[in-house]
This record gives structure tokens, C-alpha cells and sequence, in this order.
């Protein structure tokens, strides 16, 4: 069946619940994966979002921190979650579509300002959480799977405003880049988004501290679909949705959407 899936890091649920309606109606995916949540699982508005349609839902919750959720209108299986570095961190949630293919819903850390693990323990976490993340891939060969979300870093020069200024800016620092890209080559990892949109510019973030973002245009693609390699042609349609930055009180994040033929 087709199957339309989108991925949002919502930047509080709560808050922008609005948009996440809106973002149903006027787009409608099958499934949307949404990051950076914000709230304990019991405060999410997921029976506003089941009036809706989109009646199944699993999630992870956190108070005020990260946050996971996947929403759907076809069944779904919570497929558990995995607590990446031991924190207890709500970063992954995990469902199983009735054909037996699983959504992984990812939130790796951002890393904060200093790409020194020496003397940042947010960078140092980011690394770990990578680290793990290409352990994972090596050790369970996923099949028949989707991982998507917020994974915080632009892997090529054309997915960032200017490769050569951002070097040595967390997101796109060469460390993190070959981190993200072993930990994709792991488990078999293909970018969906690049293999549908090969070349040109790509972005999916831009920073709140821009006076007029669109003008400026510095953006960075740190959100991602990927489809393990048995699944990967079966992925098309997808696109970016630059416009819903500029909705009334957005995320700094767009949507990213892809179709699977599963």
C-alpha cells in the first residue's frame, strides 16, 4: 500500500499543537514522526490529533526535554525504544506497521556550541550517541525499516547555506559528518531525501536568530528519512516543506515527507 510519512521536529508539542493540525489537514501524511516533544506522554494532545483521524500513536515522554511521538491513521504496534548512552532520555520510539515494517523515530542530540568533547559533555554525548547508533546498525542488520527524524547534522556540503563557514560549526563539523555516515554505511542506510532530490541545496532548519530567515536562506537538512536497503526502492515523492517555517509561531524545523509503495 501507499504509505505517506512525514517527520517534524515539532519544537513543543503543546505549544504547536495548532500547526501540527493544520499540518494534518492540509498535507494529511499516513504517519507523522514529530521530535523535541517537550512533554510527559500523559500531557501530549494525541486524543486531539485522534479526533482527527490519526487515531493511533505511540511515544516516548520527557518534561520540558526531548520527546518522541509517532502518530498514524492506519494500526500500529509500539515497537519499544532503545535508551541510547543510558540517560533515560526520551530520544527513540519505535512502531510496527501491520506489514511488518518498523519506524524508528529518532532525536540525536544536538551537541551544543563546541565541537570538543574535551570540554563539552553535550558534544561528547552526541559522539556516544553516534557512536552507538553505527553499533546498533552493525549488530542488528535492520530489514524492512524506516529511521527517521531530527538527526542534527547536515552530512553534505550542499546541505548547509556555506560548507566552508560552517566546518567548524556543530552540525556539519567533519567529525560528526563521518560519525553520521558510519553509522549509516552500519546498517545499510539509505538517504531517501538525497536519493530523490540528488543534487542542489537542501535544507530543513533555519535558525530563530535570523531576522528574516527566508531571505537569508542559511539553512542546514538535519532532518532525515532513511529506508534500510530492501525498502529503499520502494521510497519516492519526497520533499521539504520550506513554507510551514514561515507559519504564525513555527518550529525552527520544516516537515520532511516521503512516500513508500510498501
Amino acid at each position: 500500500m501507499p504509505l505517506t510519512l512525514a517527520t517534524w521536529n515539532i519544537n513543543s508539542v503543546r505549544l504547536r499543537a495548532p500547526l501540527v493540525e493544520r499540518l494534518l489537514r492540509e498535507h494529511a501524511p499516513d504517519i507523522l514522526c514529530l521530535q523535541e516533544c517537550k512533554s510527559p506522554v500523559d500531557k501530549m494532545p494525541l486524543a486531539q490529533f485522534a479526533e482527527m483521524g490519526w487515531t493511533h500513536a505511540v511515544a516516548r515522554g520527557q518534561k520540558g526535554y526531548n520527546g518522541v511521538a509517532i502518530l498514524s491513521r492506519h494500526p500500529i504496534e509500539d515497537a519499544g525504544h532503545i535508551d541510547w548512552c543510558g540517560r533515560g532520555d526520551a530520544r527513540h520510539v519505535a512502531a510496527r506497521l501491520a506489514c511488518g515494517a518498523v519506524i524508528h523515530n529518532l532525536y540525536i542530540p544536538a551537541g551544543g556550541d563546541v565541537p570538543d568533547p574535551e570540554v563539552n559533555d553535550k558534544f561528547a554525548h552526541k559522539l556516544a550517541f553516534l557512536e552507538e547508533l553505527r553499533a546498533w546498525g552493525r549488530d542488528s542488520a535492520p530489514a524492512r525499516s524506516i529511521l527517521v527524524g531530527d538527526l542534527n547534522i547536515a552530512p553534505r556540503p550542499d546541505d548547509v547555506w556555506d560548507h566552508r563557514a560552517l566546518l567548524k560549526v556543530v552540525s556539519h563539523t567533519p567529525v560528526e559528518v563521518d560519525a553520521l555516515g558510519a553509522a549509516q554505511e552500519a546498517g545499510g542506510w539509505v538517504d531517501v531525501t538525497r536519493a530523490d532530490i540528488p543534487e542542489g541545496p537542501l535544507y530543513s532548519w533555519w535558525s530563530y536568530r535570523a531576522r528574516d530567515w527566508a531571505a537569508s536562506d542559511r539553512g542546514r537538512r538535519l532532518d532525515h528519512i532513511w529506508a534500510s536497503g530492501d525498502l529503499a526502492a520502494a521510497a519516492c515523492d519526497s520533499r521539504i516543506l520550506r513554507d510551514v517555517r514561515g507559519w504564525a509561531q513555527p518550529s525552527d524545523h520544516a516537515p520532511v515527507m516521503a512516500r513508500f509503495d510498501l
